[in-house]
Formats: structure tokens, sequence, C-alpha cells
């Protein structure tokens, strides 16, 4: 937005600035003409002085005369005498002798006149003799012949003045566009950062409003928006947690009376559908705390998270005399977009289906590697039987050991919200392989 603005600006007032200088240097260019001409008709009038004086019969003095004046080459003077005087037989003093009908007529009529030549002007001035002068075909004529000026000192000093101008004036617009641009720009990337910080795990102080009135209104309404939200999301987690807390009571009460079911087989399984339903209470409960616990977009150290579980079931296969190999191929962190508690139970699930339906001998292999584009590739190899042909491991409920059949389809559920997936086949150890990629923190 602030660089559209700048540039919007620029092209704008270039275009003004082009509209205004160049016929302001078309100006300049002939205000100097016209002062060239001002000029030329000033030695007009005293090179008739010299030439009525000098009359018909001393050219001398008209010559050294022109001589003098004639130093600019932008403005030269010809005094053209006529034919009928027996000085010169017609001749011409000056650069430019050549005598055509203007000149003719202009010593016939007795007129001044000035006419427009290829690069200029050309002034004739007829120069009575008074007594000395037969009659008007007799009349010497003056030309001054005046050329358009070019780059000389004086416009080159004038350009450069209006150039300075213009840059002045654009790289003020500029500097304009861009303090406007940024009284946009600043307010709304603070609203930017902080919509993106609302997601964390805790919750940032109200954005004070700034900048123009539209961004003051919407930091306003996003405020008002972040309260109403904080208490629908407070309001829910008091709901469960109230829940939670009305259900331990009867839940208590249903377990004395299962304990005095007389029935060994009968207690024990209601005792199961009790459990059941206490682990399930408890997990509506967790995952109505996630969002406080985790924030919106969960984030944790696949590295920590798998080095730590590794060392909580080594101890376990080293009892059993299963080798167990952990592999990290990275030297540093390696975030995840997935909680540490979600990360905790994949890799959970992932040993122990290894640990309880392949044989206690059976070697097991973790490797944990960076994953293209960000996250990570945990790999879990093991030398039990592997999978059942045909069998999808990720559905619930599917299983080809006779267990629930949940885990790898929670596994499945983790990776897929963080980015990645699960896939599964057989493995170089001879039994079955696990790939669980989880993708990158957003």
């Amino acid at each position: 937005m602030r660089r559209s603005l700048i540039l919007t600006v620029a092209a704008a007032v270039a275009m003004v600035l082009l509209a205004m200088l160049v016929p302001m240097a078309v100006l300049l260019r002939d205000y100097a003409f016209e002062d060239e001409l001002s000029r030329a008709a000033l030695e007009v009038q005293a090179t008739e002085t010299v030439v009525s004086r000098a009359g018909s019969d001393d050219p001398g003095q008209v010559e050294t005369y022109l001589e003098r004046i004639n130093t600019d080459e932008d403005v030269q003077t010809t005094v053209l005498y006529p034919p009928a005087l027996a000085f010169h037989e017609g001749a011409a003093i000056g650069p430019s002798p050549e005598q055509d009908a203007d000149v003719l007529k202009a010593r016939l009529t007795g007129q001044a006149s000035v006419r427009d030549i290829d690069g200029g002007a050309e002034i004739l001035v007829p120069v009575s003799l008074g007594g000395s002068s037969a009659g008007p075909a007799e009349t010497p004529v003056i030309k001054v012949e005046v050329r358009r000026p070019g780059l000389e000192r004086q416009l080159v000093g004038a350009y450069a003045v209006l150039l300075a101008l213009g840059v002045a004036l654009l790289l003020g617009a500029l500097f304009l566009a861009d303090r406007l641009g940024r009284s946009f720009v600043v307010p709304i990337r603070r609203l930017a950062h902080h919509a993106g910080a609302l997601g964390g795990r805790t919750r940032p102080e109200p954005l004070p409003p700034a900048g123009p009135a539209e961004v003051r209104e919407l930091t306003g309404a996003m405020n008002q928006l972040v309260e109403r939200i904080e208490g629908l999301l407070e309001r829910e987690r008091a709901a469960v947690a109230d829940v939670s807390h009305r259900l331990r009571t009867p839940m208590t009460a249903l377990r004395l009376r299962v304990d005095g079911v007389g029935d060994p087989d009968e207690r024990a399984r209601l005792s199961a559908d009790l459990d059941e339903l206490q682990a399930t209470v408890d997990h509506v409960v967790r995952e109505a705390r996630r969002s406080e616990r985790e924030g919106v977009v969960p984030r944790t150290d696949g590295v920590a998270v798998v080095a730590d579980r590794a060392r909580f079931w080594a101890p376990l296969a080293e009892d059993l005399g299963r080798p167990f190999e952990v592999r990290v191929e990275s030297r540093g962190p390696l975030p995840v977009r997935t909680s540490e508690e979600d990360l905790q139970a994949v890799v959970d699930v992932l040993l122990d289906n290894v640990f309880t339906y392949t044989p206690d001998t059976a070697p097991v292999q973790v490797v944990l590697a960076p994953r293209d584009g960000g996250g990570v590739v945990l790999t879990v190899d093991d030398g039990g039987p592997g999978f059942p042909d045909g069998l999808d491991v990720s559905g619930r409920g599917a299983s080809g050991a006779g267990s629930t059949g949940l885990g790898l389809a929670i596994v499945d559920k983790t990776a897929t919200e963080s980015g990645g997936g699960l896939s599964w086949g057989p493995s170089p150890l001879g039994g079955g392989r696990v790939v669980v990629e989880l993708g990158p923190p957003a």
C-alpha cells in the first residue's frame, strides 16, 4: 500500500511537472528570443545613425562600425547599398550581402519590416540619406539577422533552475506521500501483528487505537471482538469444568454400587464400562481446555519430545532384551505444528504398538529427520510380523491384533491436523514401518 501510494504520487507529480516545465522552458526560449530582437532593434537605431552620417561617400566608417558590433553570432548586421550608387556598384557591408525582393520593397516603400527566416527573424530598415540621396531607389537598407537562442549560458542556467525546482517538488511530494502512507501502514501492521498474536497461549493486551480514523475504528472493533470471543471461551471452559465436577459425584456413587455387585464377572464388566466413561469425560475436559493450554496455533520442538519419550521407553526395552535404537538426524530443534502432549501421545502409541504386538526380542528403530518444507518425519521400524495385507490401520475400530484400533487413528489425526500425514508398509528390519510426517508451525 505504501509503495503503491508513492508510485502513484510520483507518476502524477511527474506528469504535472512535465505539463508545467516543458511549456515554461519553451517560454523561456521565446523570452530570450524577444530579448535578442529588442537588442537588435537598438542596434538598428545606432547603425542607422552611423549610415546616415557616413552617407554614400565614406563606407569605411560604416565598415569599421559593423566590424565592432558584429561580435555576436546570434545578431548579425549588414548594410545593403543599392546599385544606383556609384560607390562599390551596389556593394553590401556585412556578413549577409544577398539582396532579395523584400530588400527592394523596403528601399522603395521606405518602411521597415520584420520577417521570419530559418532559425530566427530578419529586420529590414531603410535609411534615408537626406540630400545626398537621389531618390528612394538609392536608399541603403540595414538588415539585421537574429537567430533563435540555443543552449547559451543564460538558457542553461534557467533550465537548470527549472529542473532543480521540478526535482525539489517531486522529492517533496514523495516525502509527503511516504509520510501519508506510513500513517496508514504502521497502524495496520501493528494491528496485523496484534491479530497474529491472538493465537498464542497468552492473550496480548488490547491494542490502543492509532492512525487514521478508519484504522482506529477497525482497531476498536477488533478489541471488542477479542473481548467477546474471550468471554465466550471463558464461559465454555467454566461450563465444561462444571459438567466435569457435577459428573464426579454420581460416578463415585455409581462406582460404590458397582463394588457392591455380588457377581465378580458382572462387577468387572461394570467397572470396565465405568472406567471407560471416566476416561471419556476426562478426554472431553482435556480437549475443551486445549486452546487455553496450547493456544490456537500449537507449537513444540519435535527433537526434545521424541528424545524425552525415547528415554522413557529405553529401560523397558533393556529389561526385555529388545534392541532399541533412536537416531535424530538434526543438531538443532525441529519445531512442529502440534502440542507437546499430542506429540508425546503419538510416540507412545507407536512404541506401545511395537512393544505389545511384536516378540520381546524383536528390534525397534526410531528415526527423526527434518521434513522438506519444514516439520519432521518420524519413522518407527520393527522386526515383528508386520501389518496384515489390505488392512487400513489408520481407520477407527480397525485392528489386526484384537485391539480397539484407535491408536493409529489418533496418530493419523494428529499428523493430518499438523499439515502432514501417516503412511505404513514393510520395514527393512523385517516387520512393519510407520512413517509420521508433522508439518511446521504456521
